[in-house]
């Protein structure tokens, strides 16, 4: 009886390997590739320029001071540090011996051209939403940058990430090739999340990952802490730390402009809008915009209440705040847009997780400069003269002040912020 059981406990067992194996190695058919003189069509190419913008590519596949889609650019995740690789038409270095088949079968199947499978720190999972035509535009793009031989740099992960044969479990639990594409004529609220779910995948910085890497759909976009600890925050319709309080016009300025009147981009963000959103049609912007006011409130804002700070605590942070922070973002924290931005119920100073505004008073920056704010206002780093208690007491200070009732900061939190702006 014993050996049956375990004869059939084996038998279950490679039949749900074998049928994990399958679902892992799915593919999505191939359409019919655009035509070689479509792939030299000026329009085809300035179509493809357009979305290589919007979908932020340079971002991940350029180092700054180096050649443009030239690969190298480090992305540190709890697996390891992956590199951006060279998309430029060099025939040795880049992708120029792929063809527009296999150019779709890594953006929608996760598939290089050598056979091997894709992490998935390339978005392919939001890319599958691609239809064949925008994917061979940009593929007609990318063949009229310049060539560079730049190297790949190999990942450097931990094991067992580092054993690539394993992602074809991970595509088997979570990823579905075929992806869901426009149709005909469609609405705006359609058309912003086929953005925002496809080439600009936003999803996959506000939306929370497990422990595998996988995008967590219970909680689609309600906000996540990136790998480098920035906080992308919630883009539901929770009032306070969420977008329930901003219109479609206010969320469109922000994408091209970097401000509005509740706040202004930094850090990963601050990247998006350089890159790309300043040049997105008005139209895709305002669909984002739509789409984005569609989502109902996640009841987020009834779990953001941490406790109070200790009466010293706050004291010492009003102090600093008066000396440092008051001339430029106001006594009662309600700033002067677009230069210097409210800190009174912006969804970043509020946020559940501190780093953002940690790091802005360590480090300071500027708003992106963009043609609706060439010149935007700096905020300087305090980072080399407040200690770190002086940061805690600060940041705490204008996370319970006026309205906002966000957590407190605690040194390590600082101390830990400060590591990783090195």
């Amino acid at each position: 009886m014993v050996k049956r059981f375990l004869l059939g406990a084996v038998i279950l067992a490679l039949i749900g390997a074998g049928i994990l194996f399958w679902k892992g190695g799915r593919l999505d058919h191939t359409p019919r590739a655009l035509s070689d003189e479509a792939l030299n069509d000026p329009a085809w190419i300035e179509r493809g320029a357009y979305l290589a913008r919007l979908g932020n590519c340079s971002s991940c596949h350029s180092t700054p001071g180096k050649a443009p889609f030239a690969g190298g650019e480090p992305m540190a995740t709890t697996f390891g540090v992956f590199f951006g690789p060279n998309i430029t038409p060099d025939p040795e270095a880049g992708i120029g011996a792929w063809s527009a088949d296999d150019f779709w079968q890594a953006l929608n199947n996760g598939k290089g051209k050598d056979g091997q499978w894709l992490y998935p720190t390339f978005p392919y999972t939001s890319y599958a939403r691609l239809s064949r035509e925008d994917v061979d535009a940009l593929f007609a793009y990318l063949r009229t940058v310049p060539a560079d031989a730049t190297p790949n740099v190999p990942h450097a992960l931990n094991f067992p990430f580092n054993q690539r044969w394993l992602l074809r479990g991970w595509r088997a639990l979570y990823f579905n090739p075929v992806g869901y594409r426009l149709e005909g004529e469609v609405g705006a609220e359609q058309l912003g999340k086929h953005l925002v779910d496809g080439l600009t995948h936003c999803v996959e910085c506000h939306t929370p990952r497990n422990r595998l890497g996988a995008l967590d759909p219970r909680r689609n976009l309600q906000g996540a802490t990136m790998p480098t600890g920035w906080y992308a925050p919630p883009l539901t319709g929770d009032r306070t730390v969420g977008l329930g309080n901003w219109t479609e016009e206010d969320i469109v300025v922000l994408l091209k402009t970097g401000v509005n009147q509740h706040s202004h981009v930094a850090g990963p963000m601050a990247e998006v809008v350089l890159g790309g959103m300043q040049y997105a049609q008005e139209g895709d912007l305002y669909a984002i915009a739509r789409y984005l006011k569609s989502l109902p409130s996640a009841g987020l804002d009834t779990a953001r209440t941490g406790p109070a700070a200790e009466t010293a605590l706050l004291e010492q942070g009003r102090q600093i705040y008066t000396q440092q922070c008051a001339s430029c973002h106001g006594d009662a924290g309600q700033g002067e847009a677009p230069a210097w931005p409210p800190l009174a119920g912006n969804i970043s100073v509020v946020a559940p997780d501190p780093h953002n505004t940690i790091r802005l008073v360590l480090q300071g920056g500027f708003a992106p400069a963009t043609s609706g704010n060439p010149q935007p206002h700096g905020m300087p780093p305090f980072g080399p003269f407040l200690n770190d208690q002086d940061i805690a007491a600060v940041v705490t200070y204008v996370r319970q002040s006026w309205g906002n009732r966000a957590g407190s900061v605690s040194l390590p939190m600082v101390r830990r912020v400060r590591e990783q702006a090195r």
